[in-house]
């Protein structure tokens, strides 16, 4: 389970909470469509084969289809959905192509995760008018009373895992990788959060929600939610950049903790699941 599929479950329940009929889209079998069904959504299983024809179905019997992914944004497009929005999360460019072209004239309406995003798309000729930009909302997390040294376990080469592991051990000390961070954050003392390439971050912002010091590349859309010397702390992804800014904030706990609580009242400020949900609400309507 990526960011973004968490963010598609906040969003359908934060819909069914405020009286939306929604219906779920996902491959059978899926981390994202197993953790529906327990959820007790509506889920309907789609295949390659037969995904063109549920999306065709979609545009008959809901007022808005919203595709989170570049794969369904295909397929709607493909299945001529009119009433299409699509939420762009990563921070590459979109491909200069006739088909990314074409693919991209196919959506009534863009939500891009960040400023960042929309800039990209905005590159890449969409009018701003038609680009929304909703940040990702978290849930509020209970307060971290640890005090270890926790990182995001990826097998994305991107993601920077083993960059920041080998930098945590440069500084002199140890980090656990967390395939789990909603359970594991209560336990940490710091969040490193090293990438090449970042849409926003949600990541960041559950350990910000929990209270826990964090630490990121200075890339992508993170500036936006980590604001260097106030929320946390952005660093170039070097060794030596990632290992000086461990020792800093490991070694001086007061400042640690007060770029935490300053992070933590920014989640409850702007980056809520009920914000992140009228966001999103709000460009259905005006589409609807």
């Amino acid at each position: 389970m990526r960011g973004g599929q968490w963010q598609v479950l906040r969003l359908i329940d934060g819909l069914r909470a405020t009286g939306h009929e929604c219906a779920l889209l996902a491959r059978a079998g899926s981390p994202l469509s197993a953790e529906a069904q327990r959820r007790g959504m509506d889920i309907r299983a789609w295949t390659l084969r037969s995904i063109w024809k549920r999306s065709r179905a979609a545009d008959l019997e809901h007022d808005v289809t919203h595709a989170h992914d570049a794969r369904s944004h295909t397929a709607a497009a493909m299945a001529g959905i009119t009433r299409l929005v699509v939420s762009r999360r990563v921070a590459f460019p979109v491909q200069p192509n006739p088909v990314s072209r074409w693919k991209y004239r196919h959506a009534a309406q863009y939500i891009a995760v960040s400023h960042m995003v929309k800039q990209t798309l905005v590159d890449a000729g969409i009018a701003p008018s038609r680009i929304a930009v909703v940040y990702d909302g978290v849930p509020m997390q209970p307060p971290s009373r640890g005090s270890g040294i926790l990182v995001l376990e990826s097998p994305d080469p991107g993601k920077g895992t083993a960059l920041a592991l080998r930098a945590v051990n440069l500084a002199g000390f140890e980090a656990r990788a967390s395939c789990d961070l909603e359970h594991d954050l209560v336990h940490a003392g710091l969040f490193l959060y090293i990438t090449q390439s970042e849409g926003l971050g949600s990541a960041v912002l559950l350990a910000m929600a929990a209270g826990v010091p964090v630490i990121a590349s200075n890339v992508g859309g993170l500036p936006e939610i980590v604001d260097h010397e106030s929320t946390g702390l952005l660093t170039a992804n070097t060794p030596d950049a990632i290992a000086g800014a461990v020792r800093r904030l490991m070694q001086d706990r007061a400042l640690a903790q007060s770029l935490a609580a300053r992070a933590r009242t920014l989640v409850q400020e702007k980056f809520s699941v009920e914000q992140m949900v009228a966001g999103t609400v709000a460009v259905y309507e005006a589409l609807a």
